[in-house]
């Protein structure tokens, strides 16, 4: 099990980072009293591997019951259970004005009626030994939503590429265009084996209609300028931190021209190490 144990500032992203983890496949449980840690986490253990990426978020919203992180950590080194802390912290000063921003109360200015800026650091004295022990800290201080992502998936995944999940898919512009497409690719414009009778009820899977399709050389310069667009663009999506990647292709009818495509574009982003499947979503109809 890879277990995770997610703390820190109150304001400082610790929900934005638990999304980026749930994106990253971490089953992520928010806001739970470090008492209650160790129950859970044993009843993760014999779930086999339905549960064998966990992040758990908790912090001084627990109020007093914080107090005993420390003790269900030593317990955790005692059982050989091994975990790793990710603190996110941010300075005072960012922390206040984005409490003001968002017109939330913090935690324990609810509770014991203390001003902004004493509860952020009453917050900061409590934090303090965790912190100090924490095997990664984040400074959200001056850095965007995006860029936490990517942070998380440099520690945990070593590549941004890593986190980012492609779909190549191909679609019949005759049945509809594909809603959920990030980039959607026309391909009507290459010779369309359709009209080829004895070609008819092959599918792009199938190398008799790649090697028609692709035996024209509108269509080897058409999809080598498109990879060269991919292979620029994939990164930079990815360096922003989006988790899903759909790529559509679409012609006719979803059977031929952009079948081949969608299959040689995912066959080469396998070739880069890339996630992606491939998907066709008219291939069957008629």
């Amino acid at each position: 099990m890879e277990l995770l144990i997610v703390t820190g500032m109150s304001g400082a992203g610790k929900s934005q980072a638990a999304n980026a983890l749930e994106d990253m496949g971490f089953y992520c449980v928010d806001n739970i009293p470090p008492a209650i840690i160790p129950s859970f986490v044993d009843l993760s253990a014999i779930s086999g591997d339905k549960l064998n990426k966990i992040a758990i978020v908790t912090d001084a919203r627990g109020g007093d019951m914080f107090a005993d992180i420390c003790d269900v950590l030593a317990d955790f080194k005692q059982r050989k259970i091994n975990y790793k802390v990710l603190f996110l912290d941010s300075s005072n000063d960012v922390l206040i004005r984005r409490y003001k921003e968002n017109r939330r109360k913090h935690p324990l200015a609810d509770s014991s009626s203390l001003s902004l800026s004493a509860a952020v650091e009453k917050e900061r004295k409590m934090l303090n030994k965790i912190r100090l022990t924490a095997d990664y800290v984040i400074d959200t201080s001056y850095i965007s939503i995006a860029q936490l992502k990517v942070k998380l998936s440099n520690i945990f995944f070593g590549s941004v590429s890593n986190v980012l999940k492609i779909q190549c898919k191909s679609f019949g512009f005759k049945y509809g265009s594909d809603t959920e497409a990030d980039l959607v690719v026309d391909v009507r414009c290459l010779p369309n084996p359709f009209y080829v009778e004895e070609l008819r009820e092959h599918t792009g899977t199938e190398k008799v209609i790649q090697d028609y399709v692709m035996n024209s050389p509108d269509s080897r310069e058409f999809l080598d300028k498109l990879l060269g667009f991919i292979d620029c663009a994939v990164p930079l999506y990815a360096k922003e931190g989006k988790s899903q990647l759909i790529i559509a292709i679409g012609c006719t009818g979803g059977k031929h021209r952009s079948v081949t495509f969608a299959e040689l574009i995912g066959s080469h982003l396998k070739e880069k190490n890339y996630d992606c499947s491939i998907v066709h979503r008219d291939i069957l109809k008629r």
